[in-house]
């Protein structure tokens, strides 16, 4: 058996390049990271401003506390956004829940835990129906998840027929939003669980890499395999959950059902899923730029209110944000994929490595192996 030697080629400039490891420059750690550092600044910037008041583990508390409701709600719109759809129904299906957590305690007289399940039931049926209305019906997911959202704004009416819905709600209930877990709400502690789980589901699990194909290029996803169908229908009703879930937390804090509330909970969640899809993963709806994206909103707003600005500075702050960060998530999409298409084409200008060549031993050599 004649023994053969492979040659190798030297290597390219683009495989060194790629060999090296990547420096995190200034830029790419903005690109990156910029959430994180805007976060950093500007709970500095409060802390040198308010000494007094905001760098204290109360206003800490109060912050997570508070917005655990907008963090559930911005995972509820980031889920759909994944696959290229948008739901324009969680405000109002918070709104219904929330309503409806303490409804049917009060009135109905059901036991808490039971509420619970019925409540997460009905999120997940609104999802279900959003993703058919896309799917089955054709409807544009802005249209069909608006007309959606103005249904249930409209039972939520009808239900609490103008009035707050009040009672005696169980000590239990409360509970789940008045505890605390080493000093942190546990509100936010719930919100931290959900992120970590949709994290290893969209990074390491299958069902992520497919959510994200579908977004990316639906056309693609099909000939491939993937269900358009499955997995959005899948997305919108995991989206109704995580909307129930924030009208559990919003029932169980302020104690009382009123149809007003609910629509003001869905600009901040865009905001934050619109914002997130700039930082971490650039240029994609991500689960941890989400997460500090609505960080980055609960501290500027707190900061802001505590200088003693207006009242109206919150929608303010929140429908300017909601425009820079299209902006800047359009942005950062477009660079992602100029960078693919760049990378794409150094790839296929790369000279081919060179065929292996056979080596004919030496007289003196023996076989390196027989048959």
């Amino acid at each position: 058996m004649t023994a053969t030697a492979p040659t190798t080629s030297p290597p390219t400039a683009e495989r060194t390049a790629s060999a090296r490891p990547r420096r995190l420059s200034p830029q790419r750690l903005i690109g990156t990271h910029g959430l994180l550092v805007l976060l950093v600044v500007l709970v500095i910037a409060f802390s040198l401003a308010l000494p007094d008041t905001f760098p204290t583990a109360f206003n800490a508390r109060t912050i997570l506390a508070d917005k655990a409701a907008v963090g559930f709600i911005a995972l509820a719109v980031m889920v759909p956004m994944t696959a290229g759809q948008f739901d324009l129904s969680v405000g109002y299906l918070l709104g219904l829940t929330h309503i409806l957590a303490v409804g049917l305690q009060v009135r109905a007289g059901l036991p808490w835990p039971l509420v619970v399940v019925v409540v997460l039931a009905v999120g997940a049926l609104v999802g279900l129906v959003n993703g058919l209305l896309v799917e089955v019906a054709k409807i544009h997911s802005f249209i069909a998840t608006l007309g959606m959202g103005t249904i249930l704004f409209g039972v939520s009416n009808w239900y609490t027929q103008g009035q707050q819905v009040t009672g005696r709600l169980s000590t239990a209930f409360l509970r789940l939003t008045a505890t605390e877990v080493a000093g942190i709400p546990i509100a936010a502690l719930y919100v931290a669980a959900v992120a970590l789980v949709l994290w290893v589901a969209y990074e390491f699990l299958p069902v992520g890499r497919r959510m994200y194909a579908l977004g990316a290029n639906p056309r693609a996803a099909a000939l491939t395999g993937i269900s358009a169908r499955r997995y959005t229908t899948g997305a919108f009703m995991l989206s109704g959950v995580l909307a129930a879930c924030a009208g559990v937390l919003v029932a169980s804090k302020l104690q009382v059902g009123q149809a007003n509330i609910g629509p003001e909970f869905m600009l901040p969640g865009f905001v934050g899923a619109f914002l997130g899809s700039t930082s971490v993963r650039p240029g994609r709806a991500n689960v941890w730029g989400t997460v500090l994206a609505v960080l980055v909103l609960a501290v500027g707003i707190s900061g802001l209110e505590q200088l003693g600005q207006a009242f109206f500075v919150e929608p303010l702050f929140n429908g300017g944000t909601l425009v820079l960060a299209v902006g800047l998530s359009g942005f950062a999409q477009r660079r992602r994929v100029r960078a693919t298409a760049a990378t794409a084409a150094r790839a296929a200008s790369a000279p081919p490595a060179s065929e292996p060549s056979a080596v004919e031993p030496s007289p003196s050599a023996t076989p390196t192996g027989s048959s």
